[in-house]
């Protein structure tokens, strides 16, 4: 989707409606965008031109969304064992999976971030941008560099940049607001676009804030929540900057991790879960003050990343991928302001994934139901 007709439908979406009611196209643009997300295992199991001939014949695929960063599997890497293995690729798991930049770092670009550019070394001699990129463009397909904010705790200068959770414990995710983290993302995108001739970016952060982690509002399979962050130095500065009162935040979150504890340990409350929560809420209003912080850390970092890219290429399309959570979770998808997105976005992939669809979607229900949700059978939590 262009950027003029991203900018038109926006407010239809925020409010509910199928995006393509208000999509308005005439012989002058460009064909819809019809993407793949696709890592740089499949092209080194079964060739590029394999890869490229078999998306455009099976599905008329005229975009890359290509995994270039990561040290997640979940883009990155084969299926994880346990899972059935598809039936092509080569018929073996990965289980030494590490991950990091799959084409090539250039170290100019990150002399402002303690997050050292590693090259992943999985495929230690290939270059997949460098590879794919000529492929893609001679068949009339777009290439998106497609990265996301996963990390591992061993990556050299990542401690520089960790969330500091509620017990002043570092976690294994970048703050949002931490200048090497911040800095580093920066220095990828200008890496990739200066580097290479590529389409565009895209960035993704599988991530919710504080309050939608205690509450464990995910489908994310731990029974104890994620993790209650971010109280780093930048933020506690961002904090102070907001008038909002540190200790009260703290103390309001310390109180709903206990509450969240009794309740999965179940122990109900005679007011029952709602009543209780909303009570806290009202207590200490810096539980919302905080969860609306960590967003707005979230969003200066599209922000920073759309003004980065536009200052280098001005006509390459930049956009985000919008979480799996957004599908099911309405505390979640509340935070998703398809309108707000417009004024720092060209394109929106919004995840809505089939085949995992369900089993997500039922362990979403079951988090929910041992929190928020507590007092409502499993079958009214789905309906609601």
């Amino acid at each position: 989707m262009d950027r003029r007709v991203f900018l038109e439908t926006s407010t239809l979406v925020a409010g509910g409606a199928v995006l393509g009611r208000a999509t308005r196209r005439t012989a002058s643009t460009e064909p819809p965008m019809i993407g793949v997300q696709v890592g740089a295992v499949s092209f080194v199991d079964e060739g590029t031109d394999k890869v490229l001939d078999g998306f455009q014949e099976m599905a008329g695929i005229n975009t890359l969304f290509l995994a270039t960063f990561t040290y997640g599997r979940g883009i990155g890497g084969r299926q994880l064992r346990g899972q059935p293995l598809p039936d092509h690729g080569k018929q073996e798991y990965d289980d030494n999976f590490r991950g990091g930049n799959f084409a090539t770092p250039h170290p100019q670009y990150y002399r402002h971030t303690s997050i050292a550019p590693e090259k992943a070394p999985d495929h230690p001699d290939y270059d997949v941008i460098a590879d794919v990129l000529p492929a893609a463009h001679r068949r009339g397909m777009k290439l998106i560099c497609w990265f996301e904010d996963v990390f591992r705790r061993d990556v050299p200068g990542f401690d520089q940049a960790a969330e500091i959770d509620l017990h002043d414990k570092p976690t294994g995710l970048t703050c949002h607001r931490n200048p090497n983290a911040r800095n580093f993302w920066l220095g990828l995108a200008e890496d990739y676009l200066r580097s290479y001739d590529v389409d565009g970016l895209m960035w993704g952060s599988e991530r919710q804030g504080p309050l939608d982690n205690a509450l464990g509002a995910s489908h994310g399979s731990s029974s104890a929540g994620g993790v209650i962050a971010c109280f780093c130095p930048q933020c506690l500065a961002a904090a102070r900057q907001e008038g909002i009162n540190i200790e009260r935040a703290r103390d309001g979150y310390l109180a709903l991790e206990r509450w969240a504890a009794a309740l999965r340990a179940g122990q109900r409350p005679a007011d029952g879960a709602f009543v209780t929560f909303w009570r806290l809420l009202v207590k200490y209003p810096e539980l919302l003050a905080w969860e609306r912080l960590w967003n707005e850390g979230l969003s200066d970092t599209y922000r920073d990343l759309y003004r980065l890219a536009k200052s280098v290429a001005p006509a390459k399309g930049v956009g985000w991928h919008i979480w799996h959570n957004n599908s099911f979770a309405p505390l979640y998808r509340a935070e998703q302001d398809y309108a707000e997105f417009g004024n720092y976005s060209d394109f929106l992939k919004v995840v809505m994934y089939n085949n995992c669809g369900g089993p997500r979607l039922a362990q979403y229900i079951r988090n929910i139901h041992a929190t928020l949700l507590a007092d409502l059978t499993p079958e009214q939590a789905l309906d609601f």
